[in-house]
């Protein structure tokens, strides 16, 4: 429960700084606030849309070809129901690996120790702070996949306002994947990292693999609820298809940058006592901290990974499909253009006066 604590010397909780209580430490008023835009925006359908255009614009710009327009509203494609399924339940086996992947850079480790320590409930509360934002970031963006409305749900919504019960939800979900994967890892234990790491990208190409991953998931999601597991799939469903939006699927192809950003935006602010907008504009005049926005370019490749499966399950397999810290500079590069030009669209829909 966050409490709002009004001051009669705020005349825009978005951008007066004068009622704080040290110059450099914002109220809990201001991150509220800001975060209650943040909110509105995140949930907002119409704003969805309009931040996926901008997305595509600069994102082909930044590859020298012209922006591509959304299909029609009612326009459908055949998909895989296995695959969707699939796709489904990845998202906290993705947010595993690109958080252990943010944690050995921030402490060291290795991929083994990280998930050693995830099994025996051996984290502080920071570390569990950075895996539960990557696990809220993988889950954000699945959601439109299965369909733009999701984003209405009471849950969809900026971290920092999630009930103890929905922010267990996220731990358990890496924590699951942190057994299953830690049991095929095991034998790597005396492994340096980078050998640790190769691995992680290898099982996660492989389809078989990854299939198994999205069955162990449901199942953990399932125990957690003291539920009975349901089949994973059906022999009558084995071969099924549905039809899906086009016009959603590319919508949620483009906004996986925005939600990177507004995870990682809503881990800053509680890990390091930012105001949301102080950070878009670092963003966008350049004076974020490296670790920062390194950070940040991992959350924008965990979102991107969470929606590769939904796309196609080939997908995975592609050079690209892999531990942040194997990726190229140009792919890397591309990370931070989502990031930036996302930065620079919220920062103007907080204040329409900036051009």
């Amino acid at each position: 429960m966050y409490k709002i604590l009004f001051s009669i010397c705020i005349m825009s909780p978005f951008f007066i700084a004068s009622c704080t209580s040290s110059e450099n430490e914002p109220t809990e008023n201001q991150q509220h606030a800001q975060l209650e835009k943040l909110n509105k925006l995140l949930r907002d359908s119409a704003f969805t849309v309009r931040i996926a255009l901008k997305q595509d614009s600069v994102y082909q710009a930044s590859q020298h070809a012209a922006a591509t327009s959304l299909p029609l509203k009612d326009s459908v494609i055949p998909k895989s129901f296995k695959e969707e399924k699939i796709a489904i339940n990845l998202a906290g086996f993705l947010a595993l690996e690109c958080g252990i992947g943010a944690l050995i850079q921030r402490e060291g480790g290795t991929p083994v120790e990280w998930m050693q320590r995830i099994v025996n409930q051996n984290l502080d509360s920071s570390s569990i702070l950075l895996l539960n934002r990557f696990a809220n970031a993988t889950w954000k963006a699945s959601q439109p996949f299965r369909s733009l409305s999701r984003i209405r749900r009471d849950n969809f919504i900026v971290a920092n306002f999630l009930s103890e019960e929905e922010t267990r939800k996220d731990y358990d979900q890496v924590r699951g994947a942190a057994y299953m994967l830690l049991d095929t890892m095991m034998k790597l234990g005396d492994e340096s990292k980078e050998e640790q790491v190769e691995m992680i990208s290898r099982l996660m190409k492989n389809k078989s693999f990854m299939t198994d991953v999205a069955k162990h998931m449901e199942a953990s999601y399932y125990e957690a609820l003291k539920q009975t597991v349901p089949e994973f799939i059906s022999p009558e469903d084995e071969n099924k298809t549905v039809e899906k939006s086009a016009f959603e699927e590319q919508v949620a192809t483009r906004v996986a940058g925005f939600y990177a950003l507004e995870c990682g935006v809503s881990y800053l602010v509680t890990a390091e006592k930012k105001l949301p907008v102080d950070i878009l504009k670092s963003i966008e005049d350049g004076s974020i901290t490296q670790q920062d926005k390194e950070l940040l370019e991992r959350f924008a490749n965990a979102t991107w990974k969470a929606g590769q499966a939904f796309r196609s399950l080939d997908r995975i397999e592609r050079s690209s499909f892999t531990p942040f810290s194997l990726l190229s500079a140009e792919e890397v590069e591309k990370d931070w253009v989502q990031i930036k030009s996302a930065a620079s669209f919220l920062l103007k829909s907080f204040n329409p006066t900036i051009k």
